[in-house]
């Protein structure tokens, strides 16, 4: 799927007519995605309804978004038997008894809810590789997609995409650099594109020294300078591998070889990222450090409605630099290596990375053993651990285990 092809003119439009409004799943509604794009929908209440929410295992702010928005539905990824529901299930049931709204569990719940003929919009927001399934299901059911979960193309990008395309699905990228992108593209043709530039915070160790970074601390890594961000997400910014997996999810996305693609760090977070085109032009998308201007964009397209975000104070704006990252960030360049080696080698770079990221958090892992223990997961695999270059969705749910086996040793 080439860029021009992510959201077809026949997309779904919102419509004035309450009547008529679009709408919308979120999936992963209580993390920072999710949480911002109920806020969207509730600014916009004219042009969205929210029609379900879900939740891996956060009942309680489920249960909280679920009594102030009222969805026709809920689901919890529980994994427990029907007739014994987990305690966070009674719970979640309990806290919504008597309010009409339908509580769906079970380990496919999100793909139900994604799958729901009533549903328009699907915003997928569950961080991790948890959210591939549910990606997956709704490409199969022809909808449109907000996507915030990266990690579904870069495990498996060689069948989402493919998998979107025949079935007229819709997709429209809600991180904040690919929206950059993507906005970008109103100016140009994928054919025009010479390269695109993701930009990257730099996160909180952006002026550490290299032995100082190895050696940071869990609270450390958590001070993100601009963005609120959940942990994980948070933790992979500190690493840049947050970055590497854009890369990866770029080429999908855009259909462009790592060549094409770059990364610069602005500590501004202003300019989001941008496109140079083969006739020089560079056009960027600027705005604030707010999700929900790609959030409501994603929601909204091709149309543009007055924004809940944050704005811009220009008079405020005194200097937008750019630095070329260096080798204190080594997880940028496993991004373009899993580019290269395409088959199996995404699966097992985003699996070993959430495995050493909840680690690292738990107090398992130093910060700088995060990037070594992903770099030696995928040597491994490489050299001998089953790498497949044309795999199927059961040879990547395959190399993802094998990969979270190898990273906790």
């Amino acid at each position: 799927m080439r860029a021009g092809d992510l959201a077809p003119q026949t997309s779904v439009k919102p419509s004035t007519s309450a009547a008529h409004r679009t709408r919308v799943a979120i999936l992963g509604a209580t993390g920072s995605i999710g949480t911002n794009a109920i806020d969207v929908c509730r600014h916009l209440s004219e042009r969205f309804e929210i029609h379900s929410l879900t939740a891996v295992t956060s009942w309680k702010k489920l249960a909280e978004h679920a009594l102030e928005t009222r969805p026709k539905m809920v689901a919890l990824n529980d994994h427990s038997p029907a007739d014994r529901p987990s305690e966070n299930l009674r719970a979640l049931t309990d806290a919504l008894l008597g309010t009409g709204i339908q509580v769906i569990t079970g380990p496919h719940a999100m793909e139900e809810i994604a799958t729901r003929p009533e549903v328009d919009t699907v915003v997928a927001a569950v961080v991790g590789a948890a959210g591939l399934a549910p990606v997956i299901a709704a490409a199969k059911a022809g909808k449109t997609i907000a996507l915030a979960n990266k990690e579904s193309l870069v495990v498996a990008g060689s069948i989402v995409m493919p998998t979107a395309r025949k079935h007229g699905a819709t997709i429209i990228p809600v991180d904040s650099e690919h929206s950059a992108v993507f906005q970008s593209l109103r100016s140009g043709t994928d054919k025009e594109i010479r390269k695109i530039i993701l930009t990257a915070s730099g996160g909180p160790f952006r002026t550490w020294p290299k032995n100082k970074i190895e050696s940071a601390t869990v609270a450390e890594a958590l001070a993100h300078p601009n963005w609120k961000m959940g942990p994980k997400i948070t933790i992979d910014s500190a690493t840049m591998m947050n970055k590497a997996l854009e890369i990866i999810e770029a080429h999908w996305l855009f259909d462009l070889p790592p060549e094409k693609i770059e990364v610069l760090i602005h500590p501004q977070s202003i300019v989001h990222s941008m496109i140079e085109f083969v006739d020089g032009s560079v056009i960027a998308q600027l705005g604030t450090p707010d999700m929900r201007t790609p959030i409501q964009y994603a929601l909204t397209h091709p149309d543009r409605y007055e924004g809940c975000s944050t704005r811009l104070d220009w008079s405020k704006i005194r200097e937008m630099a750019f630095e070329v990252p260096d080798e204190r960030f080594p997880a940028l360049q496993l991004g373009f290596e899993v580019i290269r080696l395409g088959g199996t080698a995404g699966a097992v770079v985003n699996a070993a990375n959430e495995v050493a990221n909840e680690m690292f958090r738990a107090g398992k892992l130093s910060f700088g053993q995060i990037v070594k223990t992903v770099e030696s997961v995928l040597s491994r695999h490489k050299s001998g651990g089953g790498f497949v270059a044309q795999p199927t969705l059961e040879q990547l749910l395959a190399a993802d285990q094998w990969a979270r086996a190898q990273a906790r040793g």
